[in-house]
């Protein structure tokens, strides 16, 4: 008991934030995080990544040591793999109370969004953040060890229900039920409720491979209209309100925007296992086009044995590639179902010619409920997502480069607010440190209501200038970086996104046919 009371204590003052959060009646004011995965420790059979968000027992049980790297890292094969292109690499896997080496912006196992970094990011200004919900069978299947089912819904409703678990844990400490600082929301207005009460709002989202086992088969499709329809229904009863249709593998309802390099040429063959075909690549007609497929036809071990024997990678012309496959009939089915359910379609992850049907459909119904959250749409795209109402998000990528980005995508509206997809728990990087930066602590948040000091947890103290967003909690530095690269308009366009969030997502809920 003793030693879970210093641990609850250490991550109390590691915040080393000062002042409230206060509430407000005024338009909302603040940071959205459209695209990033509190709960994904639970996915992929549930033992791919090492920690938690949170633990009932506390934070040296949250952030233990990760078992299956030991000694040194070099069994985290698959962490070596995405991390650092080549399966071999060594790490020191202990967690709490030390985190020498993990997490990390590079890590891509290691758990990247315990609730007090959250909390900390939230103090320096988030407001809404879209939990994605995430599942893929193939790679749980693809990963020797699981707890967990691999089936994608059943991973689905337990991310739901830790999700749920989460809230009441905060709000455990915070004084009972509905006190805490993080609330789960349904509708806008109960987005704008919670934030005016000076809380983080919290949207559900999903983002899955083969959502309602719409998969195929050498291309047979193994879900029906009927089941589309329950799903769906499932999950906006679930208080689901954005959703991927198609992410990293073709499926029954589109095809996907590729992935490059390492990582491309595993997802390519998981697509075989997923579907019994490799990614179709014809060339491109327009100026939208989809990733680049790595060139190479081998598996970097311990891959190179998971396709049947006789059985090997494609070799793909030179780029530009574009995927032969669009929206599927049933993928039509889909986005008119998620129109007819008020929900917000996420165009990332399609294959340009499916973003290209899929904007056709939302424009004939004149349906604003669309969002690119984490730069996987090609940009040619963006003045239509914008002229339909719709939301753009970047990436978290390091601060010079977001700043680049972020100028490319506001030259094709005028309407304010952007913000940013982390991706966090999400297999990819965060933004590294970049060379040059000189945060200072403390700082004040972007609206002075707060001073940040540097990070601690445990013996760790952070230094954004050193370790990039190691943690989620490391989001405020990295604006600040963005402050001190491009002054004070980057920052107030982004504390204009979480109303441009809402703005959308009120706009989606009011064009529903009743």
């Amino acid at each position: 008991m003793i030693t879970r009371i210093i641990a609850a204590l250490a991550c109390v003052g590691a915040l080393l934030v000062s002042g409230p959060v206060k509430a407000s009646t005024a338009p909302v004011r603040g940071f959205v995080d459209a695209h990033s995965h509190v709960m994904a420790y639970e996915a992929f059979g549930g033992l791919l990544m090492c920690g938690k968000p949170f633990d009932p027992d506390g934070i040296e049980e949250a952030l233990a040591d990760c078992k299956d790297h030991y000694p040194n890292g070099a069994a985290a094969w698959w962490e070596n793999l995405v991390s650092k292109g080549t399966p071999v690499g060594t790490h020191d896997p202990v967690g709490w109370p030390t985190f020498k080496d993990w997490p990390a912006w590079y890590s891509r196992t290691h758990q990247q969004a315990y609730y007090t970094w959250i909390e900390r990011a939230w103090r320096g200004g988030l407001r809404i953040m879209v939990n994605d919900l995430v599942a893929n069978r193939q790679l749980c299947a693809i990963y020797p060890l699981k707890k967990n089912s691999c089936d994608e819904m059943a991973t689905i409703r337990l991310q739901a229900q830790r999700m749920n678990e989460l809230q009441a844990y905060i709000d455990s400490q915070n004084g009972g039920p509905g006190q805490g600082w993080l609330r789960i929301v349904r509708s806008p207005a109960e987005a704008r409720q919670v934030i005016a009460a000076g809380k983080l709002a919290i949207v559900l989202g999903i983002e899955t491979s083969e959502p309602f086992g719409c998969r195929t088969t050498l291309f047979i499709p193994h879900c029906t209209k009927g089941m589309i329809d329950r799903g769906l229904d499932e999950m906006h009863a679930l208080g689901v309100q954005s959703m991927f249709v198609c992410h990293k593998y073709d499926n029954a309802l589109c095809g996907v925007r590729f992935d490059s390099g390492v990582a491309g040429v595993a997802v390519n063959a998981a697509n075989f296992l997923s579907s019994g075909s490799f990614w179709r690549v014809e060339k491109c007609t327009g100026p939208e086009h989809d990733n680049p497929i790595e060139i190479s036809g081998t598996l970097p071990p311990p891959l190179d044995d998971i396709l049947p024997p006789g059985v090997g990678l494609p070799v793909y012309p030179p780029a530009p590639h574009c995927n032969t496959k669009g929206l599927t009939s049933l993928g039509r089915y889909m986005v008119q179902g998620m129109i007819k359910r008020g929900m917000m379609v996420e165009i990332d992850h399609m294959s340009v010619k499916a973003a290209d049907q899929t904007l056709d459909l939302l424009e004939a119904a004149g349906y604003p409920g669309v969002i690119s959250s984490h730069s996987w749409a090609d940009p040619g795209y963006f003045r239509r997502i914008y002229q339909l109402g719709g939301m753009i998000t970047g990436y978290g990528t390091p601060a010079d480069q977001f700043v680049q980005t972020w100028r490319e995508t506001r030259a094709q509206t005028t309407r304010p607010g952007y913000g940013y997809g982390l991706d966090v728990n999400g297999m990819g990087p965060l933004p590294s440190p970049r060379q040059g930066s000189a945060v200072s602590y403390p700082f004040a948040s972007y609206d002075g209501s707060v001073t940040l000091g540097r990070q601690v947890t445990g013996q760790r103290t952070w230094d954004y200038n050193v370790d990039g967003v190691a943690n989620y909690g490391l989001v405020p530095d990295w604006v600040e970086d963005m402050r001190l690269i491009a002054g004070d308009g980057i920052v107030q366009d982004m504390a204009a996104g979480a109303e441009a969030y809402l703005q959308t997502w009120e706009a989606t809920t009011s064009s529903v046919k009743r």
